[in-house]
């Protein structure tokens, strides 16, 4: 790697004995691989940030991505999350240009809560369901109480939700949400303290028509 003089450093808002850490590739990579050396430098010991309680506000969240599988758009956020205003005339020439009416709130890198403006227009939501693949049949038989509902007049609504779990675990500084939740699970869905899962009883399954298959 070649090294930056001292002009080249200051221009990176750099110093003597700084080091500049660069990667390429696209955001959705890039951006999470800083992100965790990011944190991990905060965890050093003699690291001191110059801001304990920082709130970040986040808007303006693309309404799609590229599915890396499939290579088709898919939801951001959900399919239901309204699009900017300024963007909607641009959801079938250029999907990747509309931003989505979706809000973070952040608290020292850690997501708090998130939430959305939901969509009222029913011919914006039919769009969203066809750039999406979804045959018009299928719109209709799996959306179409939500497609009447908007076209009846709904009003505009959407939501914001806090995970107190993940607060706790920040005011606790605890390293994992599994030390401030009563009763928590692990990677497999174990739950030891309940002793979950467990044996059912058939006429339970039966009421939920449901059945266990060896």
């Amino acid at each position: 790697m070649k090294a930056f003089g001292a002009g080249g450093l200051a221009a990176l808002g750099g110093a003597a004995g700084d080091v500049l850490l660069a990667v390429t590739g696209p955001d959705a990579v890039t951006s999470p691989a800083l992100h965790a050396v990011r944190m991990e430098l905060t965890k050093r010991p003699g690291v001191t940030p110059s801001v304990k309680h920082a709130f970040c506000w986040i808007v303006d969240f693309p309404l799609f991505e590229h599915d890396p599988g499939s290579g088709q758009f898919v939801p951001a956020h959900h399919p239901f999350t309204a699009p900017h205003p300024d963007d909607v005339g641009f959801m079938e020439s250029d999907p990747g240009r509309c931003r989505a009416q979706h809000y973070d709130a952040v608290y020292n890198g850690n997501e708090l809560g998130s939430g959305s403006i939901r969509i009222t227009d029913p011919a914006v939501q039919q769009t969203i369901f066809r750039l999406l693949g979804i045959p018009a049949e299928e719109i209709q038989r799996r959306f179409g109480f939500l497609l009447n509902g908007l076209a009846a007049g709904a009003p505009p609504h959407g939501g914001f939700a806090l995970g107190f779990d993940r607060i706790a675990m920040l005011l606790a500084g605890a390293p994992s949400l599994r030390d401030v939740v009563a009763f928590p699970k692990t990677t497999a869905a174990r739950a030891l303290f309940e002793g979950a899962p467990t044996l059912v009883n058939p006429a339970d399954l039966t009421a939920l028509h449901l059945a266990v298959q060896p």
